[in-house]
């Protein structure tokens, strides 16, 4: 068995979901979930099939999130893992439920704009995700001065009353 670290390639202000899933019609009910979770939504989606032809199955509502996401499904190249690429100004808080919510889905390793390592492990079968690096190491705990940022922040970007 061999380790890898595989980083996930995309703009810093581009969100994205990082799961497993179970079966091939996982690209489409995807998609699904997502125009039916936001309006207008600009996604692409890729999903790496793990048996018979084992391609990188891809759907999406934008070209250039439809070309990340196949980018980075293919230098992951791990069992049945899909990647959502989310345009800017759309998030996973809002989609998150609806994407946990498709029978096929089971498991969320991140979703996130931080930067995201994937530690993959190859064998002679194939490749498979043992975890995620989302974003940077702890620097800290937070104080009184950090707290009331924090709790003005959400309240700036309306996530909290």
């Amino acid at each position: 068995m061999e380790l890898k670290v595989v980083r996930i390639e995309k703009p810093d202000e581009v969100n994205i979901i990082l799961g497993q899933s179970h079966f091939i019609k996982t690209v489409e009910d995807l998609h699904e979930a997502l125009v039916n979770a936001v309006s207008g939504i600009k996604f692409g989606i890729a999903f790496c099939e793990s048996s018979q032809k084992a391609l990188v199955r891809w759907s999406g509502t934008d070209e250039e999130m439809i070309e990340l996401a196949k980018k980075n499904a293919w230098a992951l190249s791990a069992g049945h893992v899909f990647i959502i690429t989310l345009a800017p100004g759309f998030y996973p808080i809002n989609v998150l439920n609806w994407v946990k919510q498709v029978p096929e889905v089971v498991r969320i390793f991140c979703a996130t704009a931080n930067p995201v390592e994937v530690i993959v492990a190859e064998t002679d079968q194939g490749r498979g995700v043992l975890g995620v690096i989302d974003g940077i190491k702890t620097r800290g705990i937070e104080g009184e001065e950090d707290i009331a940022e924090r709790k003005a922040f959400l309240r700036a970007i309306g996530y909290k009353l």
